[in-house]
């Protein structure tokens, strides 16, 4: 449906002093503090974690060397949807001079209702990380107790109990990172690199992290966390993130959280000559994942 003079009213009366509303300054493109950007040319784009081989087994005197056999773990898939939006104003409303004020702040709106989808897809990964949310390769929810190994065993990249972020939760995070394995159950030395949180817990985060005693208590005991670099990118936050107790840390676990990219952003007009309408659009398609869950950590909070 076209925008109308009978919608832009008040555009078309003398006195007008100013237009307002389109103008609101948007955060930042915070999806790329959490995601690894990849380009894509297909419909879709599908990654296979491979298991390696278990630790060597002593060999005795005079026995057969002992042989192992690597294979496929499980298979991420990303799917890229199109994301397409769009306005127009009739011919009319072009001929009564409202094309010069209206199409660059319309433009600029449609501009900025692109950037805000994305940034609430983004945020769906972690928001919708924990019980009851989409599976992955594995099976699993992205943060999960239970991610099986090809060993039989399992890697948990939550805490078994729900914590809200404080110092304690925090280095029971790192420690419990620490320990996680590969498919044959082999140490991967894995550390966390950056603290990801909501609004409601920025203050907290900076407490945490950049204090150089501990934080809420009368002890004279350096802040651990701080001292031995245990984060070593700091925190940042996310305002699209939804659960104001829910935080997350990043890790140098490789090919974790991604986003591909299928088609930047392209806008373009033109003009319908049945009506004389001018007709905006923009389109992007991409797909936002994970393929390694050890990508991350996360706790929903208590």
């Amino acid at each position: 449906m076209a925008i109308s003079r009978a919608q832009l009213l008040k555009e078309l009366l003398p006195g007008l002093n100013a237009l307002f509303g389109l103008e609101y300054k948007k955060y930042g493109e915070e999806h790329k503090e959490i995601f690894e950007r990849e380009t894509s040319e297909r419909s879709f784009e599908e990654e296979t974690k491979l298991s390696g081989f278990s630790a060597a087994p002593v060999k005795n005197e005079g026995s057969a060397l002992a042989y192992d056999n690597a294979q496929e773990a499980w298979t991420a898939r990303y799917v890229h949807e199109t994301i397409a939006m769009g306005f127009s104003l009739t011919e009319e409303a072009i001929e009564d001079n409202l094309y010069d004020s209206l199409s660059s702040r319309y433009t600029k709106a449609l501009a900025r209702a692109m950037a805000y989808t994305k940034q609430v897809k983004a945020a769906a990964i972690l928001n919708q990380g924990f019980t009851g949310g989409p599976t992955y390769g594995d099976g699993q929810t992205l943060f999960s107790t239970a991610h099986p190994l090809v060993s039989g065993g399992t890697n948990s990249n939550r805490p078994t109990v729900a914590a809200d972020l404080n110092e304690t939760s925090l280095e029971a995070a790192v420690i419990q990172i620490a320990g996680w394995t590969d498919e044959r159950s082999l140490l991967i030395a894995a550390k966390p690199r950056k603290l990801v949180v909501p609004p409601s817990l920025q203050f907290v985060a900076e407490r945490l992290l950049k204090t150089e005693l501990r934080v809420s208590t009368a002890d004279n005991d350096i802040n651990a966390l701080k001292s031995m670099g245990s984060i070593p990118e700091g925190y940042t936050v996310n305002h699209y993130l939804t659960d104001t107790n829910a935080w997350f840390l990043l890790t140098d676990v490789p090919n974790g959280l991604k986003h591909f990219v299928r088609t930047p952003m392209q806008t373009g007009m033109d003009a319908d000559f049945d009506t004389g309408n001018s007709r905006y659009k923009a389109r992007e398609r991409y797909s936002f994942g994970v393929s390694d869950p050890l990508g991350a950590f996360g706790s929903p909070g208590s």
